[in-house]
């Protein structure tokens, strides 16, 4: 008989390690690094056999600002996902035991990074089947990736005993020097941590309160009385913030002592820098390989050289060795592969800078669509705006700027002050200053207009918001 595991997917991410692809406002779990899906739904599909026929089984915990995030990739992959929505970032421990006091105490909860790349979902699904009646007996159940090569980018696991299917833990150890990589893969004792865990929710409570318990008293005052809005959760976020952060390895599992550790000898990838990334590529004659639009990607006498083309523009490589060169739209990456770990640092200095590269893409996700900022200047800029069929913006003004519609493709349905207006393709409309207005796409297709603002002050922050569909605030100001 099957047992029913109960998938929490762990959304969080500050999307530094990937920049400029990935960025805070758009992580890397929703970007589609491979092929067409992102990894957030190569996850929710790998670990959905899992949870067949227990309704609603599958759960995110996410960040507020990225819900609507979630919640397109979840119906791309065809799946109900409940979403707990941490009010604050705080780690893994934190973030866990939210999931576990959301649960029965008999659930037996997988917990997996939604980044991480595992193209062998069947052999996934047996390693994880395997390790079910260690969990069930209350052991604490991690899972170590079989290493291949002396990697200083991962974390390591030592193997102990060997119990049924896996091992008892020795030790963890942190992302190991060189030649203590090459010891551990010479002594065959050694796993790399995946960051994933099997355990029941009574038992990972009963380890935090061990181990960490101010962690989950902090949780447990976030949950006592949770706003629930269909799939979201929302937990209290005054009583969540005097929260401490702290990963799960720190908090428990490096302390407790009834873990056990089951080896994963298929691929495997946290895709945690651009080394990574690229050597999920197929290599050329000269070890040049590619991703993004392929099309826009090209090599001229470079050896060892990764190219990230973003579609906007051709991207040469003319003459390179060993170089990463990351194209977007309104920034470019050009690194050493060996400092590759180092992106983050990059992030660090540009919000030092207050850059908006740091946090955004000039592409800007809404949980009615999106919006790009094609251009900008003195007291004038232009957007493309994208609205999904059925959704429609705020109801909302304006202090200091006014705004020109004209509708590319679809059918747009405009609130202009006391008027409503349909409009079609190539037809246009004007909203004044502190003039009432709503963008709506009453259509089943998407609606893609140009919009052009001008006036003393775009920023975003200038709006008035008066009804909203998406539970935003309507008392202060916000992004549209």
């Amino acid at each position: 008989m099957t047992v029913p595991i109960r998938p929490v997917i762990l959304c969080g991410g500050s999307g530094t390690r990937l920049w400029p692809l990935s960025r805070k406002a758009f992580p890397k779990q929703f970007i589609p690094l491979l092929g067409d899906k992102s990894l957030l739904q190569l996850t929710l599909e790998r670990v959905a056999p899992l949870a067949a026929g227990v309704p609603d089984a599958i759960a995110c915990v996410a960040a507020e600002e990225h819900r609507f995030l979630v919640a397109d990739v979840a119906a791309q992959a065809g799946l109900s996902v409940r979403q707990i929505l941490e009010p604050q970032a705080r780690n893994t421990a934190a973030a866990m035991a939210l999931a576990a006091l959301a649960s029965e105490p008999d659930a037996l909860l997988l917990f997996c990074p939604a980044d991480h790349h595992i193209p062998d979902a069947q052999a996934f699904c047996a390693m994880v089947q395997g390790a079910v009646p260690a969990a069930q007996a209350g052991r604490l159940v991690t899972f170590g990736v079989q290493p291949s090569v002396p990697s200083t980018a991962y974390g390591y696991i030592q193997k102990g005993a060997a119990s049924g299917a896996g091992f008892e833990v020795v030790r963890f150890v942190e992302k190991p020097a060189q030649d203590k990589a090459l010891e551990f893969l010479a002594s065959g004792q050694y796993l790399w941590n995946a960051g994933i865990f099997l355990m029941r929710a009574a038992d990972l409570l009963a380890a935090l309160q061990a181990h960490a318990p101010d962690i989950l008293d902090a949780c447990r005052q976030a949950m006592r009385a949770p706003q629930r809005d269909g799939l979201f959760l929302r937990p209290d976020a005054q009583a969540f913030a005097v929260c401490r952060s702290q990963s799960i390895d720190y908090a428990v599992m490096e302390q407790a002592r009834n873990v056990s550790v089951y080896p994963f000898v298929g691929g495997w990838s946290d895709v945690g820098s651009w080394n990574a990334v690229a050597q999920l590529a197929e290599p050329d004659a000269d070890g040049n390989r590619s991703g993004g639009d392929l099309r826009q990607a090209h090599h001229l006498r470079a050896m060892d050289t990764y190219i990230y083309a973003g579609g906007q523009r051709p991207v040469v490589a003319l003459g390179t060795k060993n170089l990463l060169v990351i194209d977007t739209p309104d920034a470019l990456l050009v690194a050493d592969a060996s400092h590759a770990e180092a992106v983050k640092e990059v992030v660090a200095k540009l919000e030092a800078l207050d850059a908006s590269q740091a946090v955004q893409h000039r592409r800007v996700a809404r949980p009615w669509g999106w919006y790009d900022s094609i251009d900008m200047g003195e007291r004038f800029q232009v957007k493309r705006i994208m609205v999904k069929p059925g959704a429609s913006l705020s109801l909302q003004m304006h202090h200091h700027r006014a705004e020109h519609w004209v509708v590319v493709s679809g059918t747009a349905e405009v609130t202009n002050g006391n008027r409503v207006l349909v409009l079609g393709e190539n037809q246009s409309t004007y909203i004044p200053i502190g003039q009432k207005h709503r963008l709506a796409n009453p259509e089943k297709v998407p609606l893609e207009i140009i919009e052009v603002q001008s006036g003393a002050y775009l920023g975003e922050d200038d709006i008035v918001r008066f009804e909203d569909s998406y539970g935003r605030d309507t008392s202060k100001r916000e992004q549209t």
